[in-house]
């Protein structure tokens, strides 16, 4: 059983569906975790439902204000050094790209592009100067395949692992791990808004013939958060029930 028992972890997007799954698996492993999401109900019933130590935050990562309070709170004040960052928060609405209006533009890229640069801006410099940790950012297939309907969510997806290879790089003379996890269609509220008839499509099309669970990708998240993965940084791991193992 992996251990975290004395890391200080953050989780972004842990309202719902894979942050949620997260943030219960890493304080199950005994993690002190502090989950930030703008949906303050939602994540006051993921803290309600931990076993183990969970602080819900409110936190809106495209706002640098909201990143930098969240911050605030976390650390102590700078008093505190977070241990492991876990980037999961995201958005999207599938459309025709021809459709998507400048606002939609910006909103899906503030929030998966920019904010999980936003969070690492604001806890890195203590990560830095501690000499370690973990960073793990939560992907999607999309941004490594395409996915129709999604091109700017895929476009923005796609900056991520980019964000996380070069990041990676830039930090590994400070031990500091960066690792990517790509969920494929996995059962969170965003994909059960969508049509039934496009859900039994979709899983028809996974090799193992279901959609993931959210608990599967978080313990991609736990592998890369744990000491597991000591000698492992930029890597993109897609977990997708093979729906792109030849890509």
């Amino acid at each position: 059983m992996v251990d975290l028992t004395d890391k200080l972890v953050v989780v972004t997007g842990g309202a719902s569906g894979i942050g949620r799954a997260t943030v219960l698996k890493l304080a199950q492993a005994g993690a002190e975790v502090f989950s930030g999401d703008i949906d303050e109900a939602g994540n006051a019933e993921t803290q309600l439902r931990a076993v183990g130590r969970v602080t819900a935050l409110a936190l809106d990562i495209a706002n640098r204000e909201s990143v930098a309070t969240f911050c605030e709170r976390v650390t102590d004040g700078g008093l505190r050094t977070v241990d492991i960052i876990v980037n999961i928060a995201g958005w999207d609405r599938i459309q025709p790209f021809l459709d998507a209006t400048p606002d939609f533009m910006d909103k899906v890229l503030d929030i998966n592009l920019k904010g999980p640069m936003n969070v690492v801006k604001a806890f890195l410099p203590s990560m830095i100067e501690a000499n370690s940790g973990k960073i793990v950012c939560i992907s999607s297939d999309a941004g490594r395949v395409g996915s129709m309907g999604e091109t700017i969510y895929a476009g923005a997806k796609g900056g991520v692992i980019a964000f996380s290879k070069s990041l990676a790089r830039e930090t590994a003379r400070h031990k500091i791990n960066v690792n990517c996890v790509c969920p494929g269609p996995t059962n969170t509220p965003l994909l059960m808004a969508q049509p039934e008839s496009m859900r039994e499509k979709l899983a028809r099309a996974i090799p193992f013939r279901r959609i993931g669970e959210p608990e599967e990708i978080a313990d991609a998240v736990l592998f890369f958060s744990s000491p597991m993965s000591d000698y492992v940084t930029g890597q993109v791991l897609s977990v997708s029930g093979g729906l792109t193992m030849a890509d």
